[in-house]
């Protein structure tokens, strides 16, 4: 009994769930569309345009003429005009030190002294040698006059002055190579080595960097290889100075493009007089190469890349493909050579969807009026339609 009574409570569940779920269906089931409703949607195209009778939607710009200063720039480093790193030829122990830390010195300043005692006796035995040689030599002339030597025996002797005033060149040679100067005025760095210091051969001891006078390294796109010229003044800025503009003079270009990133190596020189920069600055460099006034200025994705750039205008609410020459770049503007006219109105966003002579529908700021009369579908897609249906 039981069992009959739980077979029927079970059925009972679902038939009331069929019941619901056939609610659900014909509830939620669309209706189907009325023979007006599908004559209103075949009328809804605009005569004409593109595929499905609509204008396209695109953003568009006005090309203006503007005044700029035609300038170049990159970012480079600054460079001592002279530096280099002062190293002992020989071996030997630090018997002075001639400098401090930072400071200026002038060329054949004395900065380290190393012990040359050795040195020293050497070159006192080679000048005792000398005088020797020098007062057999004297000697033997006087010898010969009389006939008392041949003038085989002069000519040795001539012969040994000779190698004797080598061996006190080459004794002093060695005596200086014990005093290590500066090659050139400028400031030291820190040292690392100290008095009593023993130091190998081509050790560093200190460097000198000349700072009088740097030189600003940097590098520009080989498009401006005909217009950078010797002599051109350089404007040089850096962070470390904010508001400080200092000016160089370009000295070199390098010969050789860079054939990976296909730029020019280029040198300028700047008057450090005030000591304010310091070799290995990270700077900003400018070049300047005049004004120029009335250029074309078109928004950089308004250009349509290809072998001929081109460019999208808006005439008469339709799309009309230009081909344009290009000219300098310069903060996502681009020069208009050729091509375009102040006024002209072109597409910068859109571009893909568009072929010759299809209508557009413009919006941005370079938006034109829409013309008089049959134009006004090209502009506003469905809008004529409508007032077709209305009538």
């Amino acid at each position: 009994m039981n069992g009959k009574r739980r077979l029927g409570i079970i059925i009972l569940a679902l038939a009331g769930l069929l019941g619901i779920g056939y609610y659900a269906y014909t509830a939620n089931r669309a209706p189907a569309a009325s023979p007006a409703a599908a004559g209103n949607g075949a009328g809804s195209k605009a005569p004409g345009g593109a595929p499905g009778g609509f204008a396209i939607a695109v953003e568009v710009a006005k090309i203006a003429a503007a005044d700029f200063s035609d300038e170049a720039s990159a970012v480079g480093n600054l460079k001592s005009n002279e530096s280099v790193v002062m190293r002992p030829e020989t071996a030997g122990r630090i018997a002075a030190v001639n400098f401090r830390d930072g400071a200026i010195v002038g060329k054949g300043a004395v900065l380290v002294t190393l012990d040359a005692a050795v040195q020293e006796a050497e070159l006192q035995q080679a000048r005792a040698n000398l005088a020797l040689a020098q007062s057999n030599h004297k000697r033997n002339q006087e010898l010969l006059e009389k006939k008392f030597v041949t003038a085989q025996a002069l000519d040795n002797s001539a012969a040994t002055l000779k190698v004797q005033e080598a061996a006190v060149q080459l004794a002093e040679a060695k005596v200086g190579r014990m005093r290590i100067k500066a090659p050139f005025t400028g400031m030291v760095g820190l040292r690392n080595v100290s008095v009593g210091d023993y130091v190998k051969e081509g050790q560093d001891l200190i460097n000198i960097e000349d700072i009088g006078t740097l030189r600003v390294d940097f590098k520009l796109p080989e498009t401006y290889l005909g217009r950078v010229v010797k002599g051109q003044v350089v404007e040089v800025s850096t962070d470390a100075l904010p508001g400080e503009q200092f000016k160089a003079v370009l000295d070199a270009v390098d010969p050789m493009v860079d054939q990976n990133g296909r730029a020019i190596s280029s040198r300028a020189r700047l008057d450090n007089a005030s000591g304010k920069l310091r070799p290995g600055m990270f700077v900003r460099v400018r070049l300047l190469f005049g004004d120029r006034k009335n250029v074309l200025m078109a928004p950089e994705q308004a250009i349509v890349p290809g072998a001929q750039p081109t460019v999208f205008k808006v005439v008469d609410g339709k799309a009309v493909a230009s081909k344009v020459k290009l000219g300098v770049r310069r903060a996502a503007q681009v020069e208009i050579v050729d091509g375009l006219a102040a006024g002209d109105v072109v597409v910068t966003a859109g571009q893909l969807k568009l072929r010759d002579g299809v209508p557009v529908r413009a919006i941005g700021e370079g938006t034109p009026a829409a013309p008089q009369g049959a134009g006004m579908e090209g502009m506003s897609g469905m809008a004529p339609a409508k007032t077709a249906e209305a009538k």
